[in-house]
């Protein structure tokens, strides 16, 4: 895993002034921590920051392919390609040479061969910028699912790239400037694609690559979901998806360096762990979850948690062999200013929805990347296999909205309590909201006489798989890569997501329980206890002092008459929330407000933004 930036400036040459690339590229040395490269050529500069996962000593970047000394193509690339060597096979039969084991050149030859066609034939997750040299033409290329990030700003005379915005804003004409659909965005979990928040950056779309030329800036999508009429039966069904699984799972250990999973104790990361064990052997797989201290005998059950995770990733990891550690937390870890400020550094937006997970995440992945460069990841199995209660709850179907944001979900994502109310009225969320969904909605392929019923729960899922899914996507990269942790997501391989998105809603729900396909297809993996238990979200602190803790700083900001986010405030009420008392239990959905407001003041002082509403 990677961090890449560059610039393409045809009426400028990008190559004498290196140190302009140099400082687009810095500020990703998280995410590659073992070496940079930078590639200067008229009209071009590319950066690169290494995390050596794959033939540590050949795969140094950007990567160049000559022919008799003639640059023919540049490769800055961030991500893993797990199909590489049957792709390196077909490459060498059609007659080309390599000089490293792994991925990046394979990539880069199969572009020479394939151009940006080579998207097609990927498995994997990427992001990559390839420069032809021939054709003085910049393609920018992102995996099917988003699982890696790709962000670009267009210039007068050619675009801005990196795989973080900070990259973007590092360089001279970088804008941070946010205009009123920037700012709903933050403040709404519509997850648009394409949208960056700042409002002269733009996002790859998952499946889409761009092209940048002298003639200008185009758009193009490789990859989509399509709607397919499904013929296998239940057997047949089941069966696919576990030989996927097994096949994915095998793909993704393939690293040179240490591995591990991160094991909750819930069917999806437990399904994972258990096909690594299988693949690699007992004893061969380490595996690691997250709790805060205190926490097995203060828990208590709330709306979505049901119990603790730690008793079951325990039993997990004694059924399958795994070598386990649990990663205990402390509260008051979560409050520290330095943690906080390395996640709003690693995220450039606040990242408010969520609250605490954000720092816990930080702290957990910390603390595995003592011991593994690499870990498989259950993510994105609920999106997938119709996991959260959303997809079950029949007024959450029939609503006229993201099935996220209605009764009994949506308090998980408010925050705007402490909003001034003027302010809310002129953002018009509510209509923001209803746009975002409709085009959303126009997007859905349809099956030919496929039931109503049917049809609306292929509207859910394509909801889940192209929106909700990009912020947990984009949580897990911007925590992991923070310090260097490559994260790989079997659940998000595209035959995967595929196949099953054409699995009616009848067939993925067979025995009447979330998820029945994935129970079906690894249930012989596990025991009963985590076969049959339900979905448990990330664990959240309860500690009150947390909360008290948030409360601490508000009142600090709302002491500060400079703080920039005192214009956005109702301030009679942070006042009120900033000294009421906390319950023996702290819950998330009642700090979102706190996390919203303190996160805004973070961001806009940090990153110095421009608002413009």
């Amino acid at each position: 895993m990677c961090g890449i930036a560059g610039w393409v400036g045809y009426d400028h040459d990008p190559s004498v002034n290196s140190d302009t690339i140099r400082a687009m590229t810095r500020p990703l040395e998280c995410r590659g921590p073992d070496s940079e490269g930078f590639w200067l050529d008229a009209s071009v500069a590319l950066g690169h920051r290494r995390l050596a996962v794959i033939d540590p000593a050949g795969g140094h970047q950007p990567m160049v392919a000559e022919d008799d000394d003639r640059v023919l193509a540049v490769l800055t690339f961030c991500g893993e390609i797990y199909n590489f060597r049957e792709l390196r096979g077909e490459l060498s039969a059609r007659g080309h040479h390599f000089r490293t084991t792994g991925d990046t050149e394979v990539l880069l030859r199969g572009y020479l061969e394939w151009g940006a066609g080579v998207a097609d034939r990927l498995n994997g997750m990427y992001a990559f910028g390839v420069w032809d040299v021939e054709r003085e033409e910049l393609v920018l290329v992102r995996d099917r699912m988003g699982v890696k990030p790709l962000y670009y700003s267009q210039t007068p005379d050619g675009v801005l790239f990196g795989s973080e915005p900070k990259s973007i804003l590092a360089h001279p004409g970088g804008s941070r400037r946010v205009d009123a659909d920037g700012l709903r965005e933050v403040l709404d979990m519509v997850k648009t694609p394409e949208h960056a928040v700042f409002a002269d950056m733009r996002e790859v779309r998952p499946g889409h690559l761009v092209r940048v030329g002298r003639t200008g800036l185009r758009i193009e999508r490789y990859w989509g979901l399509e709607a397919r009429e499904h013929t296998d039966d239940l057997d047949t069904t089941v069966g696919h998806i576990r030989a996927l699984l097994d096949d994915t799972v095998r793909r993704q250990l393939i690293a040179d360096v240490p591995l591990c999973t991160l094991l909750s104790g819930g069917l999806d990361s437990s399904a994972v762990t258990a096909l690594a064990a299988r693949a690699l052997g007992r004893d061969q797989v380490r595996s690691f979850s997250v709790d805060f201290r205190g926490a097995g005998d203060s828990f208590q059950a709330d709306a979505v948690r049901s119990a603790a995770d730690a008793p079951f990733a325990w039993e997990l990891s004694a059924f399958v062999g795994s070598r386990h550690t649990e990663v205990l937390l402390d509260s008051r870890e979560l409050l520290d200013p330095a943690v906080r400020a390395a996640v709003l550094r690693a995220t450039d937006i606040p990242p408010a929805f969520w609250g605490d997970m954000w720092p816990s995440l930080y702290l957990l992945f910390r603390a595995i990347r003592q011991h593994s460069t690499v870990a498989l990841s259950g993510e994105s199995a609920d999106e997938l296999f119709g996991g959260y209660r959303w997809f079950h709850n029949p007024g959450a179907v029939r609503a006229d909205t993201f099935p996220w944001l209605t009764s009994g979900s949506a308090r998980y994502f408010g925050g705007l309590r402490l909003l001034d109310p003027g302010l809310v009225e002129k953002l018009d969320l509510p209509g923001y909201r209803a746009a975002r969904y409709r085009e959303a909605l126009a997007e859905v392929p349809v099956l030919p006489g496929e039931p109503a019923d049917e049809r609306r729960m292929r509207e859910i899922s394509y909801l889940n798989l192209t929106r909700f899914v990009q912020t947990l996507l984009d949580r897990k990269d911007r925590m992991s890569m923070a310090v260097g942790l490559e994260v790989r997501v079997p659940f998000c391989d595209h035959r995967l997501v595929d196949y099953v998105f054409n699995v009616p809603w009848q067939l993925k729900t067979f025995d009447g329980r979330e998820k029945s396909l994935l129970r079906a297809a690894a249930g012989d993996l596990l025991p009963e206890s985590i076969r049959t238990r339900v979905k448990t979200p990330y664990p959240a602190t309860q500690d009150p002092g947390y909360e008290q803790g948030l409360q601490r700083e508000l009142a600090e900001v709302l002491a500060d008459q400079d703080a920039p986010v005192r214009p956005l405030l109702d301030l009679d009420r942070a006042r009120a929330v900033s000294s009421r008392s906390t319950g023996a239990v702290s819950r998330p959905y009642d700090r979102g407000s706190l996390e919203m407001a303190l996160w805004l003041n973070r961001w806009l002082t940090t990153h110095q933004v421009a608002l413009d509403l």
